[in-house]
């Protein structure tokens, strides 16, 4: 008997340790990658696929509490979301549970009540054993047989947001089946928001970016056999990604292969912007490419036969052989009517003219022949007086294939290089002369060179007139006849090559030049009731020309620190710069001495009026500070990117933003900008600006870029979001410098106490999550070295999508007031909101 309790007790703990075992690879199996009939997948538990790539259960966004089932990568930190399966249907509490159901072989997602919140499609089950499992491409699949049979449901069917390598994204055809993309409502609600992508299948196959699922936001157009007309930076021979494009009778997609072994990489659609990301370590994810790129990018920029090309200013411009529909819209920035054709098509006597290095427009209503050869699309083209253009559908191997159009031309854009060639019909009078006849070229080139000779004869006369005897002529307000010499030539020479031709001479003024009576009508005899405001430069008018047309006048003053160069630049530079998000020039009168500028008149003054007053700050809410800071962006990128003259501003400023009836921003006071020509930075002996929007490296050394500008931005978009002057930049104290509070409460991940009272009220999370990434994108443009900069492309698409991925700052720039060998420098500040120059020896 004492041997029998002596076993017995060596048994017990024998026992505890295989329960403790059974227990240990109990919990380790329901991490396997499968779900098995009539099994269930617990709030709490997760799949996980064969090689630990993806990861399935349940989970909560950002600040929601709401319980989702989706799919995410593993072991990549923060939760990155592929796929969510009651999007439409939150759940609360963690009793929810995912059950293969034998019956119908469905997936459901219910709670412990029984109520479903989310159901896969009902089979057709052979075996009636289904299983689900969670594949390493990131694809949940419900399997007959076991998991080893027919896929009767698969998750790569019914995309989110993202779109993974391996996956279909379009048509099914035999079924119906539609396979798109929708954003997530914000960051924390993963619900149906307002923007889908998905191929249009209708006419020539193309993707699109819809809002409200009826409004086209971005096109890009059509496969050409290497890539999407619209995307000639997809890499068809790419080292880590293939492309394929299906257009058959029974599937029309668009997919991604992945090389083995290559880059984890995911499309996602992130409000109206898609975004492909690879992941880099340790880095984390990393922008490949984005659509929409550019101000080209939006669906119809330009509107019919308008086309859009990034490197010319304005950006619009009719096809050849089209004129705008409407002048005026155009020359105020609004292109959206498009274009009209000059001559009326008869048919027999019209011709081709190529568009070359361009997206093809809309395909929806045009059609398609693989079979015939481009010269065979021209002839049948041309033998149909419908066909309004044609172009080959296949560019690889040589262009073949033919498409043909026969509704207006509609979202044409220029690149720079790739893209496709356009045949668009034209009346045989619109057409460039074309013959080959010899004795016509001998004859062309005999009228060339004679009108060549003429029109040196007619330059150098015109050159002496000029000089010696040029007059204007010109009619006031009222209509009565004036004289004036050219004070423009009498004016000091213009130093700044900028403002000068290749041969140093002035140019001439491309504005409207007022005469000093009709200014001083205008102001009243510039009456006090009549200022607007008062700085360094002079004081600035309200006047009323003939016609009741509102105008500003800003009048110089004889000690201006905007002198005879900063004048002449300002209206030579400005008068060639159009933008909504840009104070425009009307004139400028010249008499005397006295130097006047006349913009547009701005109702509401400029910016620091509003945001450096409590009172008035508290009219601001947060939605329009954002729309305010994202004009203030878009002008600004304007300049740097999308102008005829790549400009740095150099003294961008609150008191520089004016604001308009509806608050709209507009940037203004041209005087010290520049113009470059690349990205290489440039130096300056005088040093102009305001102290609190100097970037170090232009205030100390006078190395200024494009990166200057985003400095300003930076601080801008500070004092924007929390309502304080950045009084002390060049300071670390944190009582007085704007900068470093900010930096500090991002630190210590307070960064929302940095905002205004007053815009904090009534904001909910999603607007609390803008203004984040407002402080976020302001410290990341205030960085100490200009390289960690952003440019204001990346600075734009940051701030317009949430779902961006933005780096995290570095520590912003500070530096001392006197230079580094303890020399003089030459410097600025700002004095009661005055800028004041001072340029000393070094």
């Amino acid at each position: 008997m004492v041997v029998t309790a002596m076993a017995a007790a060596a048994v017990r703990p024998l026992a505890l340790l295989l329960l403790l075992l059974i227990v240990f690879f109990s919990s380790t199996a329901s991490a396997s990658d499968t779900i098995l009939v009539n099994s269930s997948l617990a709030d709490g538990q997760t799949l996980v696929s064969a090689s630990e790539v993806f990861e399935l259960g349940f989970f909560t966004p950002p600040t929601s509490t709401a319980r989702f089932l989706g799919i995410w990568y593993k072991d990549i930190s923060p939760a990155t979301v592929v796929w969510v399966a009651n999007r439409e249907a939150p759940m609360s509490g963690t009793t929810g549970s995912l059950t293969v159901n034998g019956t119908g072989g469905r997936l459901v997602l219910a709670d412990r009540s029984g109520r479903v919140f989310w159901s896969s499609a009902p089979s057709n089950v052979s075996g009636g054993n289904p299983a689900a499992r969670l594949l390493d491409s990131g694809n949940f699949v419900l399997q007959d047989g076991g998991g080893a049979g027919e896929v009767l449901w698969q998750s790569f069917d019914y995309p989110s947001d993202t779109l993974l390598p391996g996956m279909k994204f379009g048509w099914d055809l035999a079924s119906g089946l539609d396979r798109y993309l929708t954003t997530w409502s914000s960051p924390g609600d993963p619900s149906p928001g307002d923007y889908t992508s998905k191929i249009d299948r209708r006419g020539v196959p193309e993707g699109f970016i819809w809002f409200n699922g009826t409004s086209p936001v971005y096109r890009d157009g059509p496969w050409n056999g290497q890539q999407f007309s619209g995307e000639p930076d997809m890499e068809p021979n790419n080292t880590n990604f293939r492309f394929h494009f299906v257009d058959n009778r029974t599937d029309v997609y668009y997919s991604l292969s992945v090389h083995s072994g290559g880059v984890l990489s995911r499309f996602v659609l992130n409000q109206s912007i898609a975004q492909r990301y690879v992941w880099l370590p340790p880095a984390g994810w990393s922008l490949y490419w984005s659509m929409p790129r550019d101000q080209c990018d939006p669906y119809a920029h330009c509107g019919a036969y308008g086309v859009c090309d990034t490197s010319a200013s304005p950006i619009c411009s009719c096809a050849a052989g089209f004129s705008p529909v409407s002048p005026q819209n155009w020359e105020l920035m609004d292109s959206s009517a498009g274009c009209a054709r000059r001559t009326r098509l008869n048919c027999t006597g019209d011709g081709f003219l190529p568009l070359r290095s361009v997206k093809l427009p809309d395909t929806t209503n045009a059609t398609m022949d693989a079979t015939i050869s481009v010269d065979q699309c021209r002839q049948r083209c041309q033998a149909n007086c419908s066909c309004l253009a044609y172009s080959a559908s296949n560019i690889s191997g040589g262009d073949s294939g033919c498409i043909i159009w026969s509704s207006p031309l509609i979202d044409i854009k220029k690149f720079a290089y790739g893209g496709d060639d356009l045949y668009v019909r034209l009346a045989a009078s619109d057409l460039p002369a074309n013959g080959d006849d010899s004795r016509k070229k001998s004859a062309a080139l005999a009228v060339v060179l004679s009108l060549s000779v003429l029109l040196l004869l007619g330059l150098g006369a015109f050159f002496v007139w000029a000089k010696f005897f040029r007059k204007k002529v010109r009619l006031d307000e009222s209509g009565q006849r004036i004289t004036l010499f050219d004070s423009w030539n009498h004016l000091a020479p213009v130093r700044d090559r900028t403002v000068e031709d290749e041969t140093g001479q002035g140019k001439e003024l491309n504005v409207t030049l007022f005469d000093m009576n009709t200014i001083a009508f205008s102001t009243d005899n510039f009456a006090k009731s009549a200022k607007l405001g008062e700085g360094g430069f002079g004081t600035v008018y309200k006047g009323e020309l003939g016609g009741g047309q509102t105008v500003a006048v800003k009048r110089l003053s004889k000690y201006s620190t905007q002198g005879l160069d900063e004048f002449k630049n300002e209206v030579m530079l400005i008068a060639k710069l159009q933008h909504v998000n840009l104070v425009r020039l009307l004139g400028c009168c010249i008499h005397g001495e006295e130097r006047m500028l006349v913009y547009e008149y701005m109702e509401n003054k400029s910016l620091d009026y509003f945001i450096f007053d409590k009172a008035r700050s508290a009219q601001l809410d947060w939605p329009k500070r954002f729309d305010i800071i994202l004009g203030i962006a878009r002008g600004l990128l304007y300049l740097h990117q999308d102008s005829r003259f790549k400009v740095i501003h150099r003294d961008l400023k609150a008191g520089n933003i004016l604001l308009d009836r509806d608050m709209n921003p507009k940037i203004s006071d041209f005087g010290v900008a520049r113009i470059f020509g690349d990205d290489t930075d440039s130096h300056t002996r005088k040093v102009v600006g305001t102290y609190g929007y100097m970037s170090p490296e232009y205030a100390m050394d006078g190395v200024f870029s494009v990166k200057s500008d985003v400095f300003s931005f930076g601080v801008l978009v500070l004092e924007i979001v929390s309502s304080r002057k950045n009084r002390g930049m060049y300071s670390s104290d944190e009582q007085t410098s704007l900068l470093s509070y900010a930096w500090k409460l991002w630190r210590e991940g307070n960064a929302l106490s940095l905002l205004d009272e007053a815009v904090v009220a009534g904001c909910g999370e999603y607007r609390r999550s803008e203004a984040l990434r407002c402080v976020q994108v302001g410290l990341l443009c205030v960085q100490e070295r200009p390289e960690d900069r952003p440019h204001m492309a990346a600075v734009f698409m940051m701030l317009g999508n949430l779902s961006a991925v933005a780096p995290q700052p570095r520590h912003p720039g500070f530096c001392s007031s006197t230079s580094t060998d303890g020399e003089p420098m030459t410097s600025a500040c700002t004095v009661n909101g005055v800028t004041v120059t001072v340029v000393e020896g070094r």
